[in-house]
């Protein structure tokens, strides 16, 4: 690609999950266009396709590896074809997702279970399997620095009435960020967590079957001048192209009129 960016990750390998789509698929592009080759991972193959052809055409490059991260064997075997294709694995950006709000009591706990295999052990999943890549790419990568950028959300510095489970998991994944941080620090693994406010994406729809939980969702965007995806690709951007001595531990990006 010919921008002003586009040698800022040049020679490096990105994974992206939850790639389908929003933030994900934002993240790609936009870390495409820092020249960066890109292996898209999320459960919808056609979408995933698509996605490829179009930062192809860009002239970026980009692997589409339709995988569930639920399944560690799934999993596991994403971060491998991705190493086996492009050689190599310098960032991962583990931002698949899932929100299914409303209160405790009476719960469908299968829900929980949902959430719970997304948000924290697909991202566990995908993390143990990079792990060791990402380290040897810190030792011997063009950049001499690798990064982990765990999506998070408001929801994991704020709990909220009928957020309980989902809150859980992103209080989860922050803490887990920081612990993980501290473990790898010194070997230029840098690990960071960015945590949107509202975005328009793909999350609320996932509450479709709530009539309660929908109209305060839909109220919410109808009084928010909410982020869009590629302002929370320029935060995961930024985070990933910091000169090597500099790491950016957490981001927190907020719609101006987001209280």
């Amino acid at each position: 690609m010919s921008s002003p960016t586009a040698s800022k990750l040049a020679g490096t390998v990105v994974l992206v999950t939850g790639a389908s789509s929003g933030i994900g698929a934002a993240t790609a592009r936009r870390l495409a266009e820092h020249g960066a080759s890109v292996a898209l991972v999320a459960r919808r193959e056609d979408r995933l396709d698509g996605l490829a052809a179009e930062i192809e055409k860009a002239g970026g490059t980009a692997l589409a590896v339709a995988a569930d991260i639920t399944d560690r064997a799934q999993a596991e075997a994403a971060v491998q074809r991705t190493v086996e294709h492009f050689g190599r694995l310098d960032t991962l950006v583990n931002n698949a997702g899932l929100m299914l709000l409303g209160p405790v009591l009476g719960a469908d706990a299968e829900e929980w279970d949902r959430m719970i295999a997304v948000n924290i052990q697909g991202l566990l999943h995908t993390t143990h399997a990079a792990l060791p890549h990402l380290i040897e790419a810190a030792d011997e990568g063009p950049r001499r620095v690798a990064d982990i950028v765990n999506i998070s959300s408001i929801a994991g510095r704020v709990a909220w009435n009928g957020y309980g489970v989902y809150n859980l998991t992103k209080f989860g994944v922050n803490g887990f960020t920081e612990s993980l941080r501290q473990e790898v620090t010194r070997r230029h693994v840098r690990v960071g967590v960015l945590e949107p406010g509202g975005v328009d994406t793909e999350l609320g729809s996932h509450n479709a079957h709530k009539p309660e939980v929908r109209e305060a969702i839909d109220a919410f965007y109808e009084q928010t001048e909410v982020l869009a995806p590629d302002d929370i690709a320029d935060g995961v951007a930024y985070m990933v192209t910091r000169p090597r001595h500099a790491s950016v531990g957490e981001l927190w990006i907020m719609p101006t009129d987001q209280a």
